[in-house]
């Protein structure tokens, strides 16, 4: 099933997300919905609170990134109780990134491309990896939904301050989105 993506300005974003334990309800289905719901948004990455839930689960499929980056082709990752750490010896970029929770809005986020993860796939399994490059800058930004965090937040305040209006359409529910969506304001078109 294809859920509501939560935009700006909903709670749960801004929420710290919990761990979940291999025995929780439902997790099979959700998981299922998270990838359902990705696909639908044509996102790379999907973390549970943009769906409204404040849980430690990330889905992200970087395969349609793969002409641009041919290391990613065919790679898809299901982040369950995820902790990352971000390597001080990576290399420093500023590419532009953009939210699903954020429509509309694309900017450039400075951040070091190389971290040490460690997770649980949808099976459990834990893993245990230092990953370089665009996968790093993805999953970083993931991660900060985790920790109620989204990438405006790396924005310098000039910056903050130029989107302000795209933010309080977003926030007033005129923002357009072509996939399913959560306002904190009724939608009117």
């Amino acid at each position: 099933m294809i859920l509501p993506i939560y935009l700006y300005g909903q709670p749960v974003l801004r929420k710290v997300a919990t761990d979940i334990t291999k025995d929780y309800e439902g997790l099979e289905q959700l998981l299922e919905n998270m990838w359902a719901t990705l696909a639908d948004s044509e996102g790379i990455g999907l973390a549970a609170p943009q769906i409204g839930l404040d849980k430690r689960i990330v889905v992200i499929n970087v395969d349609p990134v793969g002409d641009t980056y041919p290391e990613l082709k065919g790679v898809k990752m299901t982040l369950i109780n995820p902790r990352l750490e971000v390597l001080t010896d990576g290399k420093k970029e500023t590419r532009e990134e953009g939210c699903l929770s954020l429509p509309g809005i694309h900017e450039g986020v400075t951040r070091i491309e190389k971290i040490h993860l460690t997770w649980v796939d949808e099976n459990f399994e834990p893993h245990d990896e230092v990953i370089e490059g665009y996968l790093a800058r993805v999953i970083q930004h993931e991660y900060d939904h985790l920790e109620g965090k989204m990438f405006i937040d790396h924005l310098s305040p000039i910056r903050k301050q130029l989107i302000k209006g795209k933010l309080n359409s977003i926030l007033r529910g005129t923002a357009y989105c072509d996939y399913k969506t959560k306002s904190v304001a009724p939608r009117r078109r």
